[in-house]
């Protein structure tokens, strides 16, 4: 059980890094990418995130766990979190609390402002619920899957390099300075050195006052 555990929740670390990293995000945006959502969205991993997710994992090795025992436990969780990547499941019941869902999976994929980066567990919902990630499907916000903005076309070179083309041209702009450069990599995306850029905090905040202000 301490190994289910602490594999799930090293996962875990290393999905919220991808989301809330720009450098990371541009790798692992391209599961993202799609408008559709079934299995096949499942299998459309990111291409460069086994250059530097075993970091995630090498903790569990150093604790006196089998390397071998790490790896396919990784490669379970891997299959249980394809099959979650489905239309067709509406809700599971009491496992809703614990495992990650049909449900909770298709939020993770929303570009809805209120679904975005929420449950990032990968079998356990347990850790999003503990550190403040969760968000329930809800029926009155149907999910909208895919990026936004809309990549320009959608071939895998497109796919596989958006953000990164995105990134380079913020990151060349003249007169920012070094450490601006390194932020436009490392910060969250949509932040910018003025202030003016909104991340995904910044949108669900105005997002949550305009709720608040029509229920009021």
């Amino acid at each position: 059980m301490q190994f289910f555990l602490l594999q799930d929740f090293a996962y875990y670390v290393l999905h919220v890094v991808d989301h809330k990293s720009r450098f990371f995000w541009s790798v692992h945006i391209t599961h993202h990418s799609s408008e559709y959502y079934n299995i096949s969205t499942g299998f459309r991993s990111p291409v460069f995130q086994p250059l530097y997710r075993y970091l995630y994992f090498s903790p569990l090795a150093f604790l006196g766990f089998d390397p071998w025992h790490i790896m396919a436990a990784y490669a379970l969780f891997q299959v249980y979190g394809t099959l979650v990547h489905t239309q067709s499941v509406k809700s599971m019941g009491i496992l809703e609390w614990i495992l990650v869902t049909p449900s909770h999976h298709r939020v993770h994929h929303a570009r809805n402002i209120k679904y975005l980066d929420k449950n990032m567990g990968m079998a356990l919902i347990i850790w999003d619920r503990m550190f403040g990630t969760f968000q329930k499907e809800e029926s009155e916000i149907p999910v909208k899957f895919g990026i936004y903005p809309r990549p320009k076309d959608d071939s895998a070179f497109e796919m596989l390099f958006y953000e990164w083309k995105k990134m380079w041209k913020d990151v060349k702009q003249p007169n920012i300075g070094w450490q601006n450069r390194l932020k436009y990599v490392f910060f969250a995306p949509g932040w910018k050195p003025d202030g003016q850029g909104k991340t995904v905090k910044d949108y669900q905040r105005e997002y949550e006052s305009k709720q608040n202000n029509i229920l009021q």
